[in-house]
């Protein structure tokens, strides 16, 4: 029979792959990026997640714990799921700003089910 202590282990994310995240280099400050409403800089975020070599471990683990928003392997959250697109508040503009389009990050083949 298990212990307390040995179910709480079983239950914990495996987080190895975090020291070699791109997000981990730029302490506190990145935080701010990834957690934006601003268009500006989720796109920022996302164009570092593209080139993380934790992008995948990172969207699963999000997926997992349907993350409540933020930028997670490369893909915008909310409220637990990934957002497809994002505009800015108000009207939308007749002609559409180049600066708002989000990068496209694909979401693995293993991961588009879920």
């Amino acid at each position: 029979m298990l212990t307390a202590p040995e179910l709480l282990n079983d239950d914990i994310e495996d987080r190895s792959w975090w020291a070699d995240a791109s997000c981990n280099t730029g302490g506190a400050g990145l935080a701010a990026l990834f957690f934006s409403e601003e268009l500006q800089d989720i796109a920022a975020a996302k164009r570092l997640c593209a080139t993380c070599p934790a992008m995948v471990q990172c969207l699963e683990g999000a997926m997992a714990r349907r993350e409540p928003w933020g930028v997670w392997g490369g893909q915008l959250f909310l409220n637990g799921k990934i957002l497809a697109s994002k505009r800015r508040r108000g009207r939308p503009p007749k002609v559409a700003r180049p600066e708002d389009q989000l990068p496209e990050i694909p979401i693995p083949e293993h991961l588009r089910s879920a």
